[in-house]
């Protein structure tokens, strides 16, 4: 019988990619020095400057068999592991390494959602006719990640955001794991209900103290009890999770609405040149992060906590957006220099700076016509010459003179606090 010209075929179901780097930034680290390789090393603190207040960034398997977690104080990871190899923060490496990655998912396909520097959902639906199916686009990505950039990345294939991403974390490290289309419940059910995206430790004692144990246990419960527990739109958004159901779509990266980094000093530091250097360093880092992105902002942020724990934030914002160091440390030292005033001698435990109100770094910028426009545009092409150089040999290849110490002289003890904690 023939088919009525009014029937359509069922739309194909979509191929979902999540990618997450195993281990990225003591994979990183282990690459600049391969002598690591084989040992535990901690990022998120410098052995030349103490244990630190500051947190496990990330920690490498072998230093995980010891306890180590991310999101763990350095002195509890020092005290479980003092073995391991205890390094700093690297931020702008890492996004260096990480648009090279990104660039590898954006040659299968445009649709690219960044989640941070060393993860991101892909949606390969349109290049099944170009590169194949879902599992081969996957092995593809794999391949070429290791071969290009020596790093190792675990992918899960599946038919939606959900289910890829929790199919990425099953089988780590270096792991591929397909779930077909039709098989997500089956997929999902034997799995510990903190497995289900966005069950965090709140949500799953509440789980928990139901005798939700399981994926699989979730459906069974029933809706009413979830929703006089979690809400109904909690609930139901949970309970369609359960059954591999998730409609989301991939969209592209959204704009970024600032940039910032800080330090929290391993001991407080009441040396107010000290502390200027150390703004010197952050607006660096700024800087740089806002190029590689090609964003501009109009107001400068200062962030300091005194050795009592009082904060205090300053702003300066211009008629003009701006993406170069130089300014950025001006303008971050003349905030610090009112902050330091109101200090009456108090030491400093942590000092930040951000850059905000950020527009298109492509955008024309209305500059002061009583302004030094020669400067800004001399030091914009010296700004991107350091990037370059940068770049290509690691971040210690260039930099501001005045970070430059002679051999045996130290700034105050410091970690760098910029990045989220990532397993």
């Amino acid at each position: 019988m023939p088919r009525d010209s009014t029937e359509t075929e069922p739309a194909p179901a979509r191929a979902i990619l999540h990618a997450d780097l195993d281990q990225f930034f003591a994979a990183v680290e282990v690459l600049d020095r391969p002598e690591l390789r084989g040992q535990p090393v901690v990022v998120g603190a410098d052995p030349r400057k103490g244990r630190g207040r500051g947190v496990v960034s990330t920690a490498s398997y072998e230093a995980r068999a010891f306890g180590v977690r991310s999101a763990m104080p350095i002195s509890e990871a020092w005290r479980r592991c003092p073995q391991a190899n205890f390094l700093p923060v690297r931020f702008a490496r890492y996004e260096g390494v990480s648009a090279r990655v990104m660039a590898i998912f954006s040659r299968y396909t445009p649709q690219v959602q960044p989640l941070s520097l060393d993860e991101a959902f892909l949606d390969v639906t349109g290049s099944r006719l170009l590169f194949g199916d879902g599992e081969t686009i996957a092995r593809r990505i794999v391949r070429d990640i290791y071969a290009e950039e020596g790093l190792v990345v675990s992918v899960g294939v599946a038919s939606n955001k959900s289910v890829a991403k929790i199919a990425s974390d099953v089988d780590k490290p270096h792991g591929l794991v397909v779930v077909p289309p039709g098989r997500e419940t089956e997929f999902l059910e034997p799995l510990p209900i903190r497995r289900l995206w966005g069950v965090g430790p709140k949500t799953a004692e509440i789980l928990e103290g139901l005798r939700v144990h399981k994926v699989g246990d979730l459906p069974r419960l029933g809706r009413a009890v979830l929703v006089r527990r979690l809400g109904a739109a909690w609930a139901d958004h949970l309970l369609a999770l359960a059954l591999g159901m998730d409609p989301r779509p991939v969209t592209g990266p959204t704009r970024m609405q600032s940039v910032s980094h800080e330090i929290t000093y391993a001991r407080d530091v009441g040396d107010r040149e000290a502390v200027e250097e150390t703004l010197l360093e952050l607006a660096e880092a700024v800087g740089r992060r806002a190029r590689r992105v090609g964003a501009q902002g109009r107001t400068v942020q200062l962030r300091v906590r005194w050795e009592d724990f009082e904060t205090i934030r300053r702003d300066d914002t211009r008629d003009y957006g701006t993406d170069g160091s130089r300014e950025l440390y001006l303008r971050a030292r003349d905030l610090f220099s009112a902050v330091w005033a109101l200090g009456r001698g108090r030491r400093v435990r942590l000092v930040g700076v951000g850059l905000t109100r950020l527009g298109d770094g492509g955008d024309v910028v209305q500059m002061d016509i009583f302004g030094d426009a020669e400067r800004v545009l001399r030091e914009s092409s010296l700004d991107r010459a350091a990037d370059h150089i940068r770049g290509r040999y690691g971040d210690s290849a260039i930099g501001p003179a005045r970070l430059v110490r002679p051999a045996g002289r130290r700034r105050g003890p410091a970690n760098d606090a910029s990045g989220r904690p990532k397993d």
